[in-house]
């Protein structure tokens, strides 16, 4: 666009932009390569839902889908029974019944006496292990050592030190003067002990290591301040040392509780879920029922049942303690 100044020169003026044109700026960020579509974060979630949904959301609806019908591998049709496999578990006199609930019992004793020490004991050697003392970052790959240890192992470990006739604890025992050879896998209540014990050894370090990261997060304030109040060591344990790991213990209580519900390895290597079946936990039934006698659908229902009563189990501790913080 050319004008003419008063002096009569002319002026060359460039064109003003159309109203609404992008610039070049706008322009070259609108046709950036770098900017984000809309499918990226969907790239990155399917490894995730891929392997959960081969792995986990199928097998489960399956399992549902089985624990409906009659599903044994002799049979050439597997009818659709409904919850008739369900009502088998409550009906009184069934055999089936009867042997379920039993491995329940022994399952709810295995709870009931390994969960307490697999809290207290681990908390115990996390606050020892938080303490600064020279070497403690060996004693601390010590105790988490065995945890690495495949079950197998342990079981065959185990199996040997603890034999009646030649283990090297009835060995040790008769060299202290203990000459009454102990049945630490064959009577009871030595099986249970020895189960417990076992376990408390095997997986005693991943608690204290969650234990040990929790207590690295307390405020070291907090402690100064309990001390300033004139609180002693079982003081400061208390009322700052425990309300504070309460999401932890949360997190460890609901772990343990998951797993010593569903002991299996254990029992099977050591015990065979003797004597007279006392030790033969639910998960080993359900695979006997399952898997030696092949009826899928009754050990996938048995399997359901004793999720659903996980579910109620865990609820009810995160609602007792979510009461006992608020």
């Amino acid at each position: 666009m050319t004008t003419v100044s008063a002096a009569g020169t002319a002026r060359h003026e460039a064109p003003a932009p159309a109203t609404g044109a992008a610039g070049p700026d706008v322009r070259r960020r609108a046709r950036s390569p770098h900017r984000p579509r809309w499918w990226t974060p969907y790239a990155f979630l399917a490894p995730f839902l891929l392997i959960f949904g081969t792995f986990v959301l199928v097998p489960a609806v399956s399992g549902v889908w089985m624990s409906l019908h009659n599903w044994d591998f002799f049979l050439p049709a597997r009818p659709f029974v409904g919850l008739q496999n369900y009502v088998d578990l409550f009906t009184p006199g069934a055999l089936v019944a009867q042997q379920f609930w039993e491995s329940m019992r022994a399952t709810g004793i295995f709870v009931v006496l390994s969960v307490p020490l697999l809290m207290a004991v681990p908390l115990a050697l996390a606050l020892l292990l938080n303490q600064r003392f020279r070497g403690r970052t060996f004693f601390r790959a010590v105790f988490f050592a065995p945890y690495v240890l495949g079950v197998s192992v342990v079981g065959l470990l185990w199996q040997y030190l603890l034999n009646g006739n030649t283990g090297l604890v009835n060995g040790y025992l008769a060299e202290l003067g203990i000459t009454e050879a102990v049945p630490w896998l064959t009577a009871t209540p030595w099986v249970w002990v020895s189960l417990v014990g076992v376990t408390l050894w095997w997986t005693l370090g991943f608690n204290s290591v969650v234990y040990l990261a929790g207590l690295q997060g307390v405020d070291e304030a907090l402690y100064d301040a309990a001390k300033v109040d004139g609180a002693g060591r079982w003081a400061r344990l208390w009322h700052v040392t425990l309300p504070q790991l309460r999401p932890v213990i949360l997190f460890v209580l609901t772990m343990t509780v998951l797993a010593s519900a569903n002991m299996f390895g254990q029992s099977y290597l050591l015990t065979g879920g003797n004597p007279s079946n006392e030790t033969r936990t639910a998960i080993m039934f359900i695979a006997e029922v399952g898997l030696e006698q092949f009826r899928m659908g009754l050990a996938a229902a048995m399997s359901y049942l004793l999720a659903l009563l996980l579910i109620v189990v865990s609820a009810l501790n995160f609602l007792f303690l979510r009461q006992k913080e608020s």
